[in-house]
């Protein structure tokens, strides 16, 4: 009985220390990914979802390969909460994405004042309507499933208990960077091309007829064209943003071009 005792305290022990590194790492990336993460989800909701990715990808993940200890728990907390932040920062880039592709459009479209408080963080209309679309869609689309599957293929790349080499944190962070404001002028480039269409226009109609108070005249024009644009981009928008959200999630730690 002692023996069974002692053995089943240890297993115990070694259960708990494997599920508690997972959950360092799933907690730092879901406190910053997209839709499970957001500011509007409460902390209970939040913590429920950590456990619930924790109790998924455990299984699949070996165990700590050194004993619990003081210093092995500090060194654990620090790289595994790195690493989980890295995750995370690289799936909340998508959003900032969406927010500044909708703040270019509004720019271009002069629609960059309409609720524009409606939502956390204070962003115009076309931004809140694009981030709100993108995260259901991608939350639809089985973002979870994926998460949980990027976590797994993350221990393969970044073993546990293992801190990056700099160079390549940087290098990935500044690939990350560029990649995201390249895929939101990417899909800001319709709305951009309709503000250079329509000053072109107002311009040629301003040097024509120069008595004609063209800005009163344009400003409906740009701003249902801004609209009517949004209801038939928005679709196309939405698909590529989730294509790039999971061309990252099927490698993570790829710095790209």
């Amino acid at each position: 009985m002692t023996y069974a005792s002692a053995d089943l305290l240890a297993f115990a022990e070694a259960t708990l220390w494997h599920g508690f590194a997972v959950f360092l790492r799933v907690g730092a990336m879901v406190a910053l990914m997209p839709a499970f993460g957001e500011a509007s989800v409460p902390r209970r909701v939040k913590l429920v979802a950590i456990l619930a990715f924790t109790f998924i990808t455990t299984p699949a993940i070996s165990a700590p390969d050194f004993p619990f200890s003081p210093g092995n728990l500090f060194w654990l907390v620090l790289s595994e909460t790195l690493a989980g932040l890295l995750l995370g920062l690289g799936l909340r880039m998508f959003v900032l994405s969406l927010q500044t592709a909708g703040a270019i459009a509004a720019q271009s479209t002069s629609l960059s004042q309409i609720l524009g408080a409606a939502a956390a963080e204070p962003m115009p209309a076309i931004g809140y309507v694009l981030v709100i679309g993108g995260l259901a869609l991608a939350v639809m689309t089985g973002l979870h499933v994926k998460a949980a599957e990027m976590v797994i293929f993350s221990y393969e790349l970044l073993p546990m208990g293992r801190f990056p080499d700099g160079d390549t944190l940087s290098g990935w962070g500044l690939g990350q960077i560029r990649r995201a404001f390249s895929l939101a002028f990417t899909l800001a480039a319709p709305f951009v091309i309709l503000s250079l269409l329509y000053n072109l226009a107002l311009g040629a109609i301003n040097k024509a007829m120069p008595q004609l108070m063209v800005a009163f005249v344009g400003a409906p024009v740009i701003t249902a064209g801004g609209m009517f644009l949004l209801f038939l981009a928005a679709p196309i928008i939405l698909r590529v943003w989730v294509a790039a959200l999971d061309t990252f999630i099927a490698n993570p730690f790829a710095v790209p071009p």
